[in-house]
């Protein structure tokens, strides 16, 4: 090899060694290689992920969603779960999805999930800012922003719907205590809710209070079709 061949190839070798250097961890691994958040339950291993997969690729392409969607399971949130997956008034899976919901609408930017419809196919956006939050509190709210499924809202089912989200937090803290992450903002969220809900023996009394003088929901009316006075 001459000497100018020899300098190219240690130019090359050098160049790969930064360029992996530079490269994040991720950029290494496998296209179906899962990393695990470490505060998923000790259940949602890879392999597990990797086989719940099928039944949830038609909502999602984030696997946070499939674990919170499993966490569904045996929770009052069941029909929620249910729902999402193709049982609803479009009859078609319910797409879920990290978005900034401030490109919706620059009031909406700070909402934690957002209901959306549009060409007859129904949507859940979840704000970002809840990537790293427990899978178990966006189960909860999923479990909320899937009973709204058509354009219309009320006072009513705002109340059906945050009672439901604090009522499968309540199963979801038992069922896996380790969501219970009081710091990150979705849990003091459904902490909150759990609070109201426990504090009116179970039922949407304070939660109906806390919907009503909501500023977000002051134009709304009392019903809205399927949700009657509460």
């Amino acid at each position: 090899m001459g000497i100018k061949n020899f300098k190219n190839v240690i130019k090359m070798a050098l160049a790969v060694s930064l360029l992996a250097v530079s490269l994040p961890a991720h950029a290494f691994l496998k296209k179906d290689e899962i990393v695990i958040p470490d505060n998923y339950p000790k259940k949602y291993d890879a392999e597990f992920v990797k086989r719940i997969k099928s039944f949830y690729k038609e909502v999602s392409d984030d696997h946070i969603f499939y674990v919170a969607m499993d966490m569904l399971k045996n929770t009052n949130g069941e029909f929620s779960r249910r729902a999402i997956l193709g049982n609803n008034l479009s009859q078609k899976p319910i797409r879920v999805m990290f978005k900034d919901l401030g490109q919706i609408r620059t009031d909406y930017a700070e909402y934690d999930a957002l209901g959306w419809k549009k060409g007859g196919r129904l949507y859940i956006f979840i704000n970002p800012k809840h990537k790293d939050a427990p899978p178990g509190a966006i189960a909860a709210l999923l479990a909320h922003e899937a009973l709204h499924q058509d354009e219309y809202n009320s006072i009513a089912e705002e109340t059906y719907a945050w009672t439901m989200e604090a009522s499968v937090w309540c199963d979801i803290v038992d069922a896996f205590p380790e969501s219970d992450e009081r710091l990150h903002p979705l849990v003091v969220r459904e902490n909150t809710l759990k609070d109201l809900f426990e504090k009116g023996n179970y039922s949407s009394k304070y939660i109906k209070k806390t919907v009503k003088s909501n500023h977000g929901y002051r134009n709304l009316p009392a019903t809205s079709p399927g949700f009657e006075e509460l």
